[in-house]
């Protein structure tokens, strides 16, 4: 972890979100602040028994024109390419070629859609005949596309960010569930804050309705099989996540880069620290990776926490118990699990987490609503740290706080 000298702040100069509450900076700001009533959008009959939150009907054609770069790309790209667009717009950045030329791409992916027509005709051949690996020889040929195999690649997203909004700058992508968000994040705040970076486009997409992913965390014990029930309450039944179908990306931006360009400022990423531990047996070592990093980060200070917790349990047990010792302490104020409103959303969960802290920093107040009390109150918000904790491995946190002064030009 490690902060940032005052030319080479990073600020959140653009925000792109798209859930199943709606889209933009707009529509997550109104339930932030309590303007607009927050229940979670949740279906539980279409892949019952497990509950996922659906993404919001978009119109993909406003931020992906061509009807041909649609078609090549699964949910999880569109969704992708589309809050990738909404960031980019949001920060007044979207068409500028002399900016975009030097933004840099981190993108956060998981190992992308299978095929399960295709998959379940290779199992169909292959349990009505002796000769399987021959008839899958046959099959995969000619159903699947020229340049691709059974699970998309990852780093496709990227490429088509880049040639649907033209971000030519370097480009580099982290595979891998919770931990490629916090590495995404991490590694574009590290950049700017050395002075390597000017600006960055970061963030990831997951698709939760499809049943190839369901399948692989079901085989893992990963998922919540009941009626939709809060994070906080999920342990008493063994606990587990319900995925939510997200795409978060955020335009981090050198501060004086910023300032250059007159930009209106969300917030500003104070710290970032992750570690890739693997809890094997968090009951002998409760949580103590991100504990040591959300113990440097409050030292001396008072804050809220967003935490990026899962419902899986032990490990989410553990991390409530270390935040409400915390509490105790009077270290922070309160604990808002935003996976409540937006379900789990894996490797697009982290950079959620830390857009859903600049819109309230923005703002200034949370409800307090959300967090399953006061209907009508509002608590202001000062220092917010954001968790994010894998449900297998790895774990982090982000420093979130306001931007000290805004001039005439809205900094």
């Amino acid at each position: 972890m490690r902060g940032n000298d005052h030319e080479n702040e990073v600020w959140i100069t653009g925000v792109g979100l798209v859930s199943s509450l709606g889209e933009g900076v707009e529509a997550h700001a109104r339930i932030l602040s309590g303007e607009q009533p927050c229940a979670a959008c949740v279906d539980e009959t279409t892949f019952a028994p497990y509950p996922v939150h659906p993404l919001v009907p978009l119109t993909l054609s406003k931020q992906i024109p061509k009807n041909s770069d649609q078609r090549q790309m699964e949910g999880w790209q569109r969704l992708g390419v589309y809050a990738a667009g909404l960031a980019l717009e949001d920060a007044q950045i979207k068409g500028c070629a002399d900016l975009l030329d030097r933004m840099d791409l981190i993108v956060a992916a998981g190992s992308g859609e299978r095929d399960t027509a295709v998959d379940c005709k290779v199992l169909e051949m292959s349990g009505a005949s002796d000769s399987a690996p021959l008839r899958a020889s046959e099959i995969l040929p000619s159903a699947l596309r020229p340049t691709l195999f059974l699970a998309q690649l990852s780093n496709l997203l990227a490429g088509n960010i880049s040639i649907v909004h033209h971000v030519t700058g370097s480009s580099r992508t982290f595979m891998g569930e919770e931990m490629a968000g916090l590495s995404a994040i991490d590694n574009a705040f590290q950049r700017i804050a050395a002075g390597q970076s000017e600006m960055c486009l970061v963030g990831g997409a997951v698709n939760a309705e499809r049943e190839d992913l369901l399948l692989a965390y079901e085989l893992g014990h990963n998922l919540w099989r009941h009626s939709f029930e809060r994070i906080e309450q999920r342990a008493q039944r063994g606990g587990g996540f319900v995925p939510g179908s997200v795409g978060a990306f955020l335009v981090l931006e050198q501060r004086r880069h910023a300032e250059r360009r007159s930009a209106r400022a969300y917030a500003r990423v104070t710290a970032v620290g992750t570690d890739r531990m693997r809890r094997t047996n968090v009951e002998a070592n409760p949580f103590a990776c991100v504990s040591n990093l959300i113990d440097e980060t409050v030292a001396g200070s008072t804050g809220a926490v967003f935490s990026g917790a899962s419902g899986v349990a032990p490990v989410t047990a553990a991390e409530f118990a270390f935040l409400d010792e915390l509490k105790r302490r009077a270290q922070i104020e309160y604990v808002w699990p935003y996976g409540n409103i937006l379900g789990h959303a894996v490797e697009a969960h982290f950079p959620a987490g830390i857009a859903l802290a600049a819109l309230a920093q923005h703002s200034g107040r949370v409800s307090r609503t959300l967090l399953g009390e006061c209907p009508g109150r509002f608590s202001s918000v000062d220092r917010i740290i954001v968790t994010g904790v894998g449900h297998e491995r790895g774990e982090g946190v982000a420093v979130i706080d306001g931007i000290p002064t805004r001039g005439a030009n809205g900094i």
